[in-house]
């Protein structure tokens, strides 16, 4: 591998310490970023509309001065295309919206150029964020689907082409693209973040994503997207004290290298010391994953009020969702927000003990084809709940037919509104499958 060719896969910690140190420059990366888009675009397909390389140049170094004084240095980042960008079009994966073009920014893009970002373009989103994907294939595996709905954001990660994106969770859409792709993936707690300027589908489920290739990097987005002063280095890991291990039966089915996985960590981390207990919900979480549905649909059936007066050029998954919630009682509805506050009350009182719940992301490997974008449902309660979760990827073992070295994810949940506790936990989780190899 040249040198050029691997600075464009440095984490972006990394990446600003190397350019702090001398090492490298702001514009060796950026030009490295592009070769690689260059050279994989075609076949992965992870841009909606990105800036030419001229064309990105030409401004970094209009406002050059700016950006080398700035947190992130002028490098580049993929905004997903529900994500409202000033000077880019916002299509959100629809027929409907071709061409669209917002008069600003969301406000965690103005955020990110305000901290030195310079977003590169609109990655693939499927239509709405919901089910219908778009033209991106997994850069693992190109026969494979990348996973939905910030299906572009997870690809332009995963293939090194930057280092760094914004996607958005209703369901799965952060952690299951990120799990099929192979980065870490994070949802922070509802409400963490402003989604002015996002488009919404679920508003009681909506919650803003970031893909990135180390927890550091997706940490240091996160105080970022707060608007908060925080140095470039991430606080600590910290060894967790006890882990609850919520295997994949709870939440619906999981495939064979997945409930190896979850034991397998299960045993690395009695190895290190930390306790482990089964959770145990009667049930209640695979609920959660028919409450999270009736919310979803009784929302977005309000939600996209406009487009349904174009159901002809919606697809038949995002018609059939409309017309369950359109067909829902508003007490069907209510019921289904009550369960989630009660769950999560539940959750927190019977696991006071706790430093996170160890899950699946997602019920296997990346399935193959491009017509889905996989099973939502390990997602599905910890989003009803409105918890944050972090994704970290681990790899399948040798010798399992056409899934070897294949990623997978494990996801950890943490409390609502401690989202630094949970990046503690999860960057010393991180450190422990480096070393496993695993």
């Amino acid at each position: 591998m040249g040198e050029r060719e691997s600075l464009n896969i440095m984490g972006l910690s990394h990446a600003l310490l190397a350019i702090e140190r001398g090492e490298c420059t702001a514009l060796d990366i950026i030009e490295a970023c592009f070769d690689r888009i260059e050279a994989r675009e075609a076949q992965v397909g992870a841009w909606q509309y990105r800036l030419d390389r001229e064309a990105y140049l030409q401004h970094y170094h209009r406002y050059r001065e700016f950006y080398e004084s700035s947190r992130l240095k002028g490098l580049p980042v993929g905004i997903k295309d529900i994500i409202d960008t000033y000077d880019m079009p916002t299509e959100m994966g629809s027929a409907i919206h071709k061409g669209r073009q917002p008069v600003d920014d969301a406000s965690c893009v103005a955020l990110l150029r305000d901290a030195g970002a310079i977003p590169l373009g609109k990655t693939v989103t499927t239509e709405f964020a919901y089910f219908k994907p778009g033209k991106t294939a997994n850069p693992r595996d190109l026969k494979r689907t990348p996973g939905g709905s910030s299906s572009g954001s997870a690809a332009a990660v995963a293939d090194g082409m930057v280092s760094i994106a914004l996607g958005s969770q209703t369901a799965a859409s952060v952690i299951r693209p990120a799990a099929y792709c192979g980065v870490v993936g994070y949802v922070g707690s509802r409400g963490e973040y402003s989604l002015r300027g996002v488009q919404p589908l679920a508003q009681s489920l909506d919650s803003l994503g970031v893909f990135g290739r180390k927890v550091e990097d997706v940490q240091l987005m996160r105080w970022l997207l707060s608007r908060h002063q925080q140095p470039l280095r991430a606080g600590e890991p910290r060894k967790p004290n006890r882990i609850a291990i919520c295997a994949g039966e709870h939440l619906g089915d999981t495939d064979p290298e997945m409930q190896f996985a979850i034991k397998n960590m299960e045993a690395v981390l009695q190895r290190h010391g930390v306790a482990t207990i089964q959770l145990q919900d009667d049930g209640l979480l695979l609920k959660m994953v028919e409450h999270h549905q009736r919310i979803m649909a009784y929302e977005v059936a309000r939600n996209l009020a406009y487009e349904s007066l174009h159901r002809e050029t919606l697809s038949e998954p995002l018609n059939a969702l409309i017309d369950m919630g359109l067909a829902m009682g508003y007490a069907s509805y209510l019921e289904s927000l009550q369960a989630a506050e009660v769950t999560r009350g539940w959750l927190w009182s019977r696991y006071d003990d706790v430093d996170a719940v160890l899950a699946p992301a997602a019920p296997g490997v990346a399935p193959l084809g491009l017509e889905k974008t996989g099973a939502p449902h390990m997602s599905r309660p910890w989003q009803a709940m409105g918890l944050p979760v972090i994704t970290l990827p681990v790899i399948t073992l040798p010798g399992i037919a056409d899934r070897e070295s294949l990623p997978l994810g494990i996801q950890l949940i943490g409390r609502a509104r401690q989202d630094d506790a949970l990046f503690s936990v999860a960057r010393w989780m991180e450190s422990m499958i480096a070393k496993m190899g695993f």
